[in-house]
C-alpha cells in the first residue's frame, strides 16, 4: 500500500481541495496522512473527516511588519525538524501540499527526505508559501492560465481546482426545508468568506426590502456577524457559516453574490452558477481575489462588483443584471467545462510516486 501525505492550511480554501483527492485516493487503496498545524482551520477539517492528523510547529509568513515576525522563523525551523523525523516515520511516496504557511515546513522536510512533492496554487499569482515552495517541489498545478507565467523552471500544469464530490451531490429540497423557502421565487446566495463581510453584511441589509420583492435569501454572515432583528424575515435566512449543509443549499441557488476565493469560484463555476464577485480590496489583501475576478469577468462566467462601488444601490443593480442575464451566463458557463482536475492531478501523482 502506498502512502500520501497532504498538506496546506491557515484558511478552508487550503484544505477543502484536498478533500476531493483524498476521497479518491482512499477508494484506490492509498494509505492517506495529514500534517498540518496545532490550532489552524485544517485540523478541525480533517479530523472530522476522520484522516490520520500530525501537528508540526508553524509560523505565519506576513508581508508587513509584525513582532511575531521575529519569532515566527525560528518556528519555522522547529517545524522542518518535525516534519522531517514525520515524514522519517511514516515513510510516504510522495507529498501533496494545497499551500498556506504551515505547507512551507513539510515541503522542505520532503526535499530533505527526497521525497516527491507536487504542490497545487489556486491564485493567479501565487501565495507567499508556494512562491517559496517552488524550487523545493517537483511540480505545481494551478487554476488559471495566466498562473503559469508565475511558475519558473518549467514546473507549472494548468489542471483547476479538485471540486469535491460532497459539493456536487446536494439536493434541492433540503435546502428548501432548511430556509423554510418556496419555489415561487428565486433563492441568492450571498457569502462573504468564512469570517464574513461586514461591509458586504450591510448592504444586503440596507437592501433587504427591495431584494426580498423578487429573491429569497440566505446570508452566510460570517462568526458573529447574524442579527436578530432580521431573524424573522420571511425569505431570509442567515447562518454565521454552513459546512455540510452548503452543497443542499447551493443546489437550490440561482445565483450567488460572494469574495472571489478561488476554491469557493471555481465550485460554483463547477455548479454552473453565475455570480456576482465582490473581491477583497488591495489594501486588504495581496491583490489575488481582484485577478480571480477579474479573469471569470473576462471569461464571462461572473460580473464584478468593486468593494469601494458597494452600496445598497448598486448590490441591487448588480444582483438584477446577473440574474435578467443568467441564460447567457450558464450558456458560457458549460460551454466551457473544466477538464477534471481531480483525475489530473491523481495521474500526476501517480505518475510522481513511482
Amino acid at each position: 500500500m502506498k502512502t500520501i501525505v497532504f498538506t496546506g492550511g491557515g484558511s478552508a480554501g487550503h484544505v477543502t481541495p484536498n478533500l476531493a483527492l483524498i476521497s479518491r485516493l482512499k477508494k484506490q487503496g492509498w494509505d492517506i496522512q495529514y500534517i498540518g498545524s496545532k490550532q489552524g482551520i485544517e485540523k478541525d477539517i480533517i479530523q472530522h473527516a476522520g484522516i490520520s492528523y500530525h501537528s508540526i510547529s508553524s509560523g505565519k509568513l506576513r508581508r508587513y511588519f509584525d513582532l511575531k515576525n521575529m519569532k515566527d522563523p525560528f518556528r519555522v525551523i522547529k517545524g522542518v525538524g518535525d516534519a522531517y523525523m514525520l515524514l522519517r516515520r511514516l515513510k510516504p511516496s510522495i507529498v501533496f501540499s494545497k499551500g498556506g504557511f504551515v505547507s512551507v515546513p513539510v515541503i522542505v522536510a520532503s526535499w530533505l527526505n527526497r521525497i516527491p512533492v507536487i504542490c497545487h496554487e489556486s491564485d493567479i499569482t501565487p501565495g507567499l508559501a508556494n512562491k517559496i515552495s517552488v524550487p523545493f517541489a517537483n511540480q505545481i498545478c494551478v487554476n488559471f492560465p495566466e498562473a503559469l507565467k508565475y511558475i519558473k523552471g518549467g514546473k507549472g500544469i494548468c489542471t483547476g481546482l479538485p471540486i469535491r464530490e460532497q459539493i456536487l451531490q446536494g439536493k434541492a429540497h433540503r435546502g428548501f426545508d432548511l430556509c423554510d423557502f418556496h419555489k415561487q421565487k428565486p433563492v441568492l446566495l450571498v457569502m462573504g468568506g468564512s469570517l464574513g463581510a461586514q461591509k458586504i453584511n450591510k448592504a444586503v441589509r440596507d437592501s433587504l426590502d427591495t431584494l426580498l420583492e423578487r429573491y429569497q435569501i440566505v446570508h452566510l454572515c460570517g462568526k458573529g456577524q447574524t442579527d436578530e432583528a432580521y431573524a424573522n424575515r420571511r425569505g431570509y435566512k442567515q447562518f454565521e457559516y454552513i459546512n455540510e449543509e452548503l452543497a443542499d443549499i447551493l443546489a437550490m441557488t440561482d445565483l450567488v453574490v460572494s469574495r472571489a476565493g478561488a476554491t469557493s469560484i471555481f465550485e460554483f463555476l463547477a455548479l454552473g452558477k453565475p455570480m456576482l464577485l465582490i473581491p477583497l480590496t488591495k489594501q486588504a489583501s495581496r491583490g489575488d481575489q481582484l485577478l480571480n475576478a477579474a479573469s471569470f469577468e473576462k471569461k464571462g462566467y461572473a460580473h464584478v462588483l468593486y468593494e469601494e462601488n458597494l452600496t445598497a444601490d448598486t448590490l441591487i443593480e448588480g444582483i438584477n443584471g446577473i440574474y435578467d442575464n443568467r441564460e447567457r451566463m450558464i450558456t458560457t458557463i458549460r460551454s466551457n467545462e473544466q477538464n477534471d482536475a481531480t483525475d489530473t492531478i491523481i495521474n500526476l501523482i501517480q505518475e510522481t510516486s513511482l
